[in-house]
C-alpha cells in the first residue's frame, strides 16, 4: 500500500478516527478510504465515505487514494466509484485520484473487479494525476480532460477496448503516460495496433514519459517504439516488466536515435549479457535500467512481472 501519493503522506482514515486521532490539515495529506481485514463484512463503502465526509473539510481535499473497497467478498467498484463521483460537489479541489491502492495480501491485481471509470473525468475537471490498479471488467469511453498530467494503469491484464479508447482521448496536458499492459489470460486482449495512436502521439502533445510495459510481446512493442513519431519529444520511456529480449533491444539500437532520453527503464528483461553492453555503450548519455535480468533460456517459460 502507498505511504505517499501526489507528494503527499497517506492518511489512513478509519483506523486513525478510531483511536481518536487529530485528522491532519484536509489539504495536507491524501486521504486513503479502505475496508480492509478489519472493516470487511462491517462497514459498507458508503457508510465509510460519510465518516470521511463528516471528519474532513472536503473542500480542500487535494488527493484520495481509495483501498480495499469491499465490504466482506470481494466486491465491484462501480456502486463504490458512483458514491465518490455522486459527491464532486464536495470535492472542488481533487487534483489526484488512486483507485485500487490495494496489495496482494487483500486482493491479487487480476481479481479486483473494477468498472467503467468515465465519470472520474467528467465529475472532477481539476484531476492532474490518476492511477487505476485492476484490469477485470474496466472500461473507459473516448473523453477529454484539459488539466490531466499523469495517468497510470497498473493491471496484470489491460483490456484492448480500454488501450483503444484512450488512443481516442483527448490530452492535452498529459505529460506522464504508463500502461502495465498484462497478459490475455487475466484479460490483456490488446494487440499492438491498439498502441499505435499512442505511438503518434497526436492527442498527447505534452507527453513526456511514456511507458508501455509488462507484456507478452515487449519485442513487438520495442520494434513499434524504435519508429515511433512519439519518442523524439520524450525525456523517459519505460518498456520493462515484461518479455524483452535481445530482438526487442536489437530494434530500439536500429531504430530512431534514443541518446536524447534522460532514461530508459528496461528492468525485469530477457536480454543477453552482450546485448546489456551494447545498449550502455550506444546509450552512453542515457539512464539505462538493465536490473532484473532473467535468464530463462526456455521462451515457454518466460513470464511478466505483474499478472495474476
Amino acid at each position: 500500500m502507498s505511504t505517499t501519493f501526489h507528494g503527499l503522506p497517506v492518511h489512513d482514515l478509519l483506523p486513525a478516527l478510531d483511536r481518536g486521532e487529530e485528522p491532519p490539515a484536509a489539504g495536507a495529506a491524501a486521504w486513503r478510504i479502505s475496508l480492509g481485514y478489519r472493516y470487511g463484512g462491517k462497514t459498507e463503502f458508503a457508510e465509510a465515505w460519510r465518516r470521511f465526509l463528516d471528519a474532513v473539510d472536503t473542500t480542500q481535499v487535494r488527493a484520495l487514494v481509495v483501498g480495499a473497497w469491499w465490504a466482506g467478498e470481494y466486491d465491484g467498484l462501480a456502486d463504490p466509484l458512483a458514491v465518490i463521483t455522486g459527491s464532486a460537489d464536495r470535492l472542488p479541489a481533487l487534483e489526484a485520484l488512486f483507485l485500487g491502492d490495494v496489495d496482494y495480501e487483500e486482493c491479487e491485481i487480476s481479481w479486483l473487479q473494477m468498472c467503467d471509470i468515465t465519470p472520474v473525468f467528467e465529475a472532477f475537471p481539476r484531476l492532474t494525476d490518476v492511477t487505476v490498479r485492476g484490469g477485470s471488467g474496466l472500461r473507459l469511453q473516448p473523453v477529454r480532460h484539459d488539466r490531466l498530467r499523469s495517468l497510470c494503469f497498473e493491471t496484470g491484464g489491460l483490456p484492448g477496448r480500454v488501450v483503444r479508447a484512450l488512443g481516442e482521448c483527448d490530452f492535452p496536458e498529459l505529460a506522464q503516460l504508463d500502461l502495465w499492459l498484462g497478459v490475455d489470460e487475466y484479460g490483456g486482449d490488446h494487440a499492438l495496433e491498439d498502441l499505435a495512436p499512442l505511438l503518434a502521439g497526436t492527442r498527447l502533445p505534452a507527453l513526456r514519459t511514456l511507458g508501455l510495459q509488462n507484456s507478452e510481446y515487449q519485442d513487438d512493442i520495442a520494434a513499434a517504439v524504435a519508429q515511433a513519431p512519439v519518442v523524439a519529444r520524450l525525456d523517459h520511456l519505460a518498456l520493462g516488466m515484461g518479455v524483452l529480449t535481445d530482438e526487442g533491444a536489437a530494434a530500439l539500437l536500429e531504430g530512431q536515435p534514443l541518446t536524447h532520453l534522460t532514461t530508459l527503464d528496461l528492468e525485469h528483461h530477457y536480454i543477453s549479457e552482450g546485448m546489456q553492453q551494447r545498449l550502455t555503450e550506444a546509450l552512453a548519455g542515457v539512464a539505462v535500467d538493465l536490473s532484473g535480468a532473467q535468464d530463462e533460456e526456455d521462451e515457454e517459460d518466460r513470464y511478466v512481472a505483474v499478472s495474476e
